[in-house]
């Protein structure tokens, strides 16, 4: 199996600094774990969005999108479940 290359949005570094760091820590691992399989058990696709993704890492959320061509993964989005998904 291919490696993915993961890709995290300036906006979505800088919504992950702002958590615990505990919360952190769990959340690029998930993240890392991309890399190796773009849709590990647990991931679902998000509706009205053709090309998103979204994982739950506790609290928070991570969506992305996976282009299968060109083996990459673009982390769009972290944040707080209730949150999360606005304005996307």
């Amino acid at each position: 199996m291919a490696t993915y290359t993961v890709t995290i949005l300036p906006s979505a570094l800088r919504r992950l600094a702002e958590f615990p760091r505990h919360d952190q820590k769990r959340i690029k691992e998930r993240i890392d774990g991309l890399a190796g399989d773009p849709r590990p058990p647990g991931v679902k696709k998000l509706k009205g969005e053709p090309d998103l993704f979204r994982f739950r890492s506790g609290n928070y959320r991570i969506i992305y999108s996976v282009e299968d061509v060109r083996l990459n993964v673009l982390v769009i989005r972290i944040g707080h479940r209730r949150d999360v998904y606005r304005g996307l």
